[in-house]
């Protein structure tokens, strides 16, 4: 994957030294991208001219190894994407070893008849700008959110929304599913956290715990 990590004592400190990273890789490809606007180039365009030559208007060379280094960045960060979901999965869902929740209780027997029980929301949609990942989405105003990707009720400790911003930072470009209850009815929704909508932030939309606090 190109890089190695520290050896943190806890999934919380993994995911923060997993972040790092990632700010670490965002902002070599943010320098190396400039290496090619530099050069008015692209990962595509033409190192020759029309006779065949190599470019006189371009460092062909640091090109050359902008596009490389490129190429490997964009790979270190799919890596680490995944890593990152991997270790924010550890961070907050109970039920993984490891987890940074307080114990749960004692399980206690349950029928084999019984059914499941609902998730309870947690968070709701105080509302959404046009046009944006949420919106296309289909993600509505008064929604209750009850699970976002692995994260219900019972990932929160606090009444801070702070692992559910943690999880969308981590799964940019990528695509999250997201239960909303809406008039009594569970709908699930699919959408892509992206910057480049046209608007703030990834999703597009202002999301506030629930109940008030």
């Amino acid at each position: 994957m190109g890089f190695m990590l520290p050896s943190p004592t806890s999934p919380r400190e993994q995911a923060r030294a997993l972040m790092s990273r990632k700010d670490d890789i965002e902002a070599e490809l943010e320098a190396q991208v400039s290496i090619l606007k530099a050069n008015s180039c692209d990962l595509t365009s033409p190192l020759v001219d029309r006779d065949g030559f190599p470019r006189a208007d371009i460092d062909i060379y640091a090109v050359r190894h902008a596009r490389k280094r490129i190429h490997e960045l964009r790979n270190d960060m799919k890596d680490i994407m995944n890593e990152i979901g991997k270790a924010l999965e550890a961070v907050y869902d109970p039920s993984l070893p490891g987890a940074s929740t307080e114990a749960p209780p004692e399980p206690q027997a349950t029928p084999a008849s019984a059914s499941p029980v609902p998730l309870k929301p947690f968070a709701k949609v105080n509302g959404v700008a046009p046009s944006s990942p949420a919106s296309e989405a289909d993600l509505r105003r008064e929604d209750l959110i009850v699970k976002f990707g692995h994260l219900t009720q019972a990932s929160f400790t606090t009444s801070s929304l702070q692992p559910l911003a943690d999880l969308v930072s981590a799964n940019e470009n990528r695509e999250l599913q997201v239960e909303v209850l809406r008039s009594d009815e569970t709908i699930t929704l699919k959408f892509t956290p992206r910057t480049g909508w046209g608007g703030r932030g990834l999703l597009g939309c202002h999301i506030v715990p629930h109940p008030p606090v």
